[in-house]
């Protein structure tokens, strides 16, 4: 699946709010780059960049997503 077909369907976890999207995936690499494991068998760190393998997570369920007010 293309990368914009995996953003999109992240997007949909967000109810299509990009800034939210944008915080979590931002996170999440950060956390990736310090050395945390992904979530998809799949990919590694070393191959992949780390915000393509957060937003492939976030698109798959594999995080929980907690929207704060």
């Amino acid at each position: 699946m293309r990368l914009e077909q995996i953003t999109a369907k992240a997007l949909e976890k967000y109810n299509f709010d990009r800034y939210l999207l944008a915080k979590a995936v931002g996170k999440r690499a950060n956390e990736l780059t310090n050395g945390a494991e992904p979530l998809i068998d799949d990919m590694n760190i070393k191959e992949n960049k780390a915000t393509d393998i957060a937003i492939y997570e976030i698109a798959l369920g594999k995080l929980e997503i907690i929207l704060e007010d």
